[in-house]
């Protein structure tokens, strides 16, 4: 189904059709609209040498320079190719196929004063898959994303490299092949394809429907978990985490004793602990918290979606030119490292039922290491080893980027969010994550082979899905290849998509 493009109804789950699933885009008729009556209002200020940022300025520490009627005809081409200044590897196809869907929503507002050709291209672009190459790094997320954006919009100029139909190509050659006119850059067109933080919004926007599924994956593992060590379930009562009011904490405890429905556990009759440690009874309380964190990250990705992110912004109903600093992505990049945190503290604890799982002095009876022969076989010992060097990674990467600005531009620019490396930051900590959590899974699954009562209907489907990929270790073998099974197996979703269907979707 097509998605409308008109500046206030993007959601992240639309951005990740777009750039996932390559769902095609149109610009809303009132969006176009609105943009091509506010470049009327533009170009009347600029026949009229009305002082404008960016428009008949220089930029940055040169706001001051005001340029001739010449200059600005060919300024906007040059603000491209010094802005288009990263580094690094391209980044993935999906992230700026995000940014650039992310970006024509800014335009659709119609206070950007760029010509409609400059959104109806990328649109074009979307809609035939011809991705600018961009490198990851460079940005410091104030002025909007500036390098990754500027190596976008060369393709505006006919100039870049692009993906198109799985090559690597020159941008002229990628427009060329599918059919796209080149529109050129006139006054202002530059920067309003580059003053926005739109690359580091668009990563945080997947990272967050990442983020929402890895927690309901989280809470199956830690099911399983429990339900392996005969937890008491007392603590996965509703009514507890009502009467202490958190959402997050409420809806965690809900799905638990969604997941462990027809277990044995639940009719009383198993001898249970009066009371279980912290890493299982805390379970709904800290992956609540987490999903608290991620709720409110949502909000502000999802604003910022929705928002006029760009500098200067033209309101054309009041003949005004505004200059600010909308590009700023302290908004996002705060929640966002908040974010990344809360996908580690989930790790952290995954980690310390796995640890309960294969220690003989906590396991509730379960053979050492969960090793059928323990002392001759060593079963899963090392499989712990790994999941706490990708927790100690984790932990350093969580450090929050937004406190580290650097000042740029002559310290025009003396404060700046960072965000860029905190959605680099938390892909790379999710990805840690997909790997400790796999892991989890994959312990769990073997402690319940161990048991011979009934499990809940979520873990029994959760270990189904476990048991087609990786076998119960009956002797000991190399178990690096079953990590990267798991570790795929969790970011692929086929867990949940498995358990939803048994038992009803997780809130």
């Amino acid at each position: 189904m097509t998605i409308i493009l008109d500046g206030s109804s993007l959601t992240i789950e639309k951005l990740v059709a777009i750039a996932r699933n390559n769902e095609k885009v149109e610009l809303a008729p009132a969006a176009l609209e609105r943009i091509k009556i506010c470049r009327t209002m533009l170009e009347e200020k600029l026949a009229a040498h009305e002082t404008m940022y960016g428009t008949n300025t220089g930029i940055g520490e040169f706001s001051e320079k005001i340029l001739s009627d010449e200059q600005v005809l060919e300024f906007q081409k040059y603000l491209i190719y010094n802005h288009a200044a990263g580094i690094g590897d391209p980044a993935p196809i999906e992230h700026v196929r995000a940014a650039l869907a992310g970006r024509v929503n800014v335009h659709a507002h119609g206070n950007s004063g760029c010509r409609p050709e400059i959104p109806l291209t990328y649109i074009a672009m979307l809609n035939k898959a011809v991705t600018p190459v961009v490198c990851k790094k460079g940005s410091v997320g104030a002025s909007g994303d500036l390098a990754p954006m500027a190596q976008a919009a060369l393709l505006l100029l006919g100039e870049g490299e692009a993906f198109y139909e799985g090559e690597r190509l020159p941008g002229a050659e990628a427009m060329r092949r599918a059919g796209i006119p080149v529109p050129g850059l006139m006054a202002r067109d530059g920067l309003a394809a580059i003053n926005g933080s739109n690359l580091l919004t668009a990563m945080s926007a997947l990272h967050i429907y990442d983020m929402e599924r890895f927690l309901k994956q989280a809470e199956i593992a830690a099911t399983m978990s429990i339900e392996a060590l005969l937890g008491n379930l007392r603590p996965y009562n509703t009514k507890l985490h009502e009467l202490r009011g958190f959402k997050g904490a409420i809806t965690s405890a809900a799905n638990i004793r969604r997941l462990v429905d027809g277990s044995d556990l639940c009719t009383g009759k198993m001898k249970t602990k009066v009371q279980d440690a912290y890493s299982m009874r805390s379970t709904p309380q800290v992956i609540g918290a987490a999903r608290d964190a991620i709720a409110f990250a949502r909000s502000q990705v999802e604003i910022e979606l929705n928002g006029v992110g760009d500098n200067p912004i033209f309101v054309p109903e009041l003949k005004l030119t505004l200059t600010g600093a909308n590009f700023q992505g302290s908004p996002v990049a705060l929640p966002m490292d908040m974010a990344g945190i809360a996908i580690t503290m989930v790790c952290v604890l995954s980690e310390r039922r796995l640890n309960r799982l294969t220690n003989p002095a906590l396991s509730q009876g379960l053979p050492d290491f969960l090793a059928h022969e323990p002392g001759f076989y060593s079963g899963l010992m090392l499989s712990q080893y790994t999941a706490d060097h990708l927790i100690v990674e984790q932990r350093i990467l969580s450090a929050p980027a937004s406190i580290l600005s650097i000042p740029a531009a002559a310290d025009q620019e003396d404060f700046v969010s960072m965000g860029m490396n905190t959605a680099l930051k938390n892909g790379q900590i999710l990805d840690n994550a997909y790997g400790v959590l796999g892991i989890e899974f994959m312990a769990a699954a073997q402690a319940l082979d161990f048991r011979k009562f009934t499990p809940g209907k979520g873990t029994q489907k959760a270990r189904e899905v476990i048991r087609r990929q990786v076998a119960h270790l009956e002797v000991d073998r190399p178990l690096y290849p079953d990590h990267n099974v798991m570790k795929a197996l969790v970011q692929s979703g086929e867990i949940l998509a498995a358990v939803e269907s048994e038992v009803g979707q997780l809130g």
